[in-house]
Parts: structure tokens; C-alpha cells; sequence
């Protein structure tokens, strides 16, 4: 692949709710030639949220210290890159003084690992975040990956990490959707593309060649089968993410009727409304759930709304007294950098 010829290209976001799949769609796009995506970090989010702490970018010193920040903290998870932390470290100390860019150079290092000449990044929140990731990169593109909301349910209560109970776990699932809706109007067609995973894991090479239409890439069949980079990128302990690890298959579908008790098959549906049957799933014809479960429901729906809207103030705050602009700079010739051997 010609790495060195190329320009450099858009950035790619996958969101979605939380076990809605995208784990397996960033392995597959992973598995492009020309696309590199990480599994999650914890740095990008924090360090928006954190911009006005590391001051005046423009000072080479305050670069070194928010280079640093990233590169050497437990908690960003930078170490999962496979990365050599001093050479990022000080390539983002020459580099240009925004904080898209800082954070653009550690994506652009982790695809010039695996050769390649465009990178994304996942996670599921990202679904709330986009706004602030267009500000840091204006021509990125979103991917949103839709499951069917019983079965995100349904895994998100089984998962380790997870300590909320299922009301936020339905909330979860309609924010997402909701988010969506709302981002595929701002962005249109050429910034914004939603599949199922359903239809995903049913026909992975006629998805993924759609998709690859919407990126302006090439489909390579290599794509349909990311178990071979989940080997070298999903961290071993994520054990919720062993199936990465084998066939793409769609054994999971529908899984909900077994793993759902029936009081909570009947509140999400109620919950989502025609948010189900907007995007294909077949509702089960359960009874709607009692007045004290759709209450206590609207109350916590109510308290994340409350949260957000909190986080949004604070937000405000920030960018009345952010030291810099956060745009990339990045030049297009930055694919021109030498590769490092995995």
C-alpha cells in the first residue's frame, strides 16, 4: 500500500450503544488495508474535557506536559496501542498547537504501525460526543451501529463493568437511537452511516462493502474475517470479547427471549416506543409493564436528561475559556512518516 503517497484521510468514528457490536465492526474495519482502529483508549474524551487545565498549547512546554499526560498515564490506556510512548510523546511536542492535533499524531502513530493510511477510533459513547468531535476534526465521518435494544440490554446486564441496573440500560439503548436520528440530519450522507448488526454478522461482506462505499475505500474481503487482528489488538483480560476471537456468526440474534425476564422485555418495549419497529425489530406482543415500572423508568430517564444538561452548562463554560482552537492541523503529507514493524 502506498503509504507515502497518499493523503491524509478522513477520521473515522464508530459509535453505538454498549454492546451493540461495535467492538466487532472496529475489528473489521481494522482489517482494511488502509484503516487502523484501535481498541478503546481513555484519552481523547478526557483530554477535551480537560483542555482549558493544560493551557496555552502554543507554549512547546505545555505540549511536552500534555504529551505527556497522554502517553504516560495508566488510565489512558495508551500502553494497549503497542506504541513507543517517548517517540509519540515527542512527536506531539513538534507538532502543531491544537488539541485535535496532539491527539490526531497518537492515532496517525498507531496506523503507521500496521502500515496503514487512515485511522479511527471506538467507543460507545461517542454517540454523546460528537459535537465536540467535529470540533476537533471537521471532515471526520461517524459510523453508528444499531442492535436490536433487547439484546443490548440483555448483554449489558451479564457484563462485569456494568453497575447500573435495566432502566439505564433501556435509556442507554433510546439515547443512542435518538442521537442518531439527530446526527445523520447534521451530517447527511457523507459524514453519517447507520447498518444493524444483524444485517452485519447475516451478510458481513455485502455490509462492509456498503460501508466502505460511504469511506471512499476499496472492500477487501480480509474484512470479513476479524478474528485474526482481535489476536493482535483486543487486550486478553476484556473477556466479554472472546467472541472477537472466532467466526463471525449470528448465533447471538434474538438472544433476548431467553436472557430477559418478561416484566423486562415488556418495560423496554414500552420504553422505546417505534424507535424498535423504525429500525426492523419485531416487537414480542408482551403486556405493557405496570404504572410503577413505567414511572420509576421516566424517573431515571429524567435524571440522565438532568446530567446531560449539566455536563452541557459545564461544556459552555469550557469553550468561553479554552486557551486555544482545538481544530487538527495535521498536514495531508503526514502518511509520509516511516512505518514501525508490529
Amino acid at each position: 500500500m502506498a503509504t507515502g503517497t497518499a493523503p491524509l484521510a478522513r477520521p473515522v468514528f464508530v459509535f453505538g450503544c454498549p454492546r451493540s457490536g461495535t467492538t466487532l465492526l472496529q475489528l473489521m474495519l481494522h482489517s482494511h488495508p488502509r484503516i487502523a482502529i484501535p481498541a478503546e483508549t481513555r484519552f481523547v474524551l478526557p483530554a477535551y474535557t480537560g483542555r482549558c487545565d493544560f493551557g496555552d498549547l502554543t507554549d512547546r512546554e505545555r505540549r511536552r506536559r500534555l504529551a505527556e499526560w497522554i502517553t504516560g498515564r495508566r488510565a489512558s490506556k495508551f500502553a494497549d496501542l503497542g506504541l513507543d510512548a517517548p517517540a509519540v510523546a515527542e512527536e506531539i511536542t513538534d507538532g502543531p498547537p491544537t488539541l485535535g492535533s496532539a491527539l490526531g499524531i497518537v492515532f496517525r502513530a498507531y496506523a503507521r504501525r500496521f502500515d496503514s493510511a487512515r485511522w479511527g477510533d471506538k467507543r460507545p459513547s461517542y454517540s454523546k460526543h460528537v459535537p465536540a468531535l467535529l470540533r476537533m476534526f471537521p471532515d471526520a465521518q461517524f459510523v453508528h451501529l444499531v442492535r436490536d435494544g433487547r439484546d443490548c440490554v440483555a448483554s449489558l446486564r451479564e457484563m462485569p463493568w456494568y453497575k447500573l441496573d435495566v432502566h439505564h440500560a433501556i435509556a442507554a439503548w433510546r439515547e443512542a437511537v435518538d442521537i442518531g436520528r439527530r446526527t445523520a440530519d447534521r451530517l447527511g450522507p457523507d459524514g453519517y452511516h447507520e447498518l444493524r448488526y444483524e444485517d452485519l454478522v447475516a451478510d458481513p461482506a455485502g455490509k462492509l462493502a456498503g460501508l466502505c462505499r460511504f469511506l471512499g475505500e476499496e472492500f477487501d474481503p480480509a474484512m470479513t474475517e476479524p478474528r485474526h487482528i482481535a489476536e493482535l489488538t483486543v487486550p486478553p483480560q476484556k473477556k466479554w470479547h472472546s467472541r472477537t476471537r472466532t467466526a463471525v456468526s449470528s448465533g447471538r440474534v434474538g438472544s433476548w427471549r431467553t436472557r430477559l425476564e418478561p416484566w423486562e422485555i415488556g418495560l423496554a418495549e414500552a420504553a422505546f416506543g417505534d424507535r424498535l419497529t423504525a429500525h426492523g425489530y419485531e416487537p414480542s406482543g408482551l403486556s405493557r409493564p405496570s404504572p410503577a415500572l413505567l414511572a420509576r423508568f421516566a424517573a431515571t430517564a429524567a435524571h440522565r436528561r438532568m446530567a446531560y444538561r449539566k455536563a452541557d452548562v459545564r461544556e459552555r463554560w469550557r469553550r468561553l475559556h479554552e486557551p486555544n482552537p482545538v481544530a487538527c492541523l495535521l498536514e495531508p503529507a503526514a502518511t509520509t512518516a516511516p512505518s514501525t514493524p508490529v
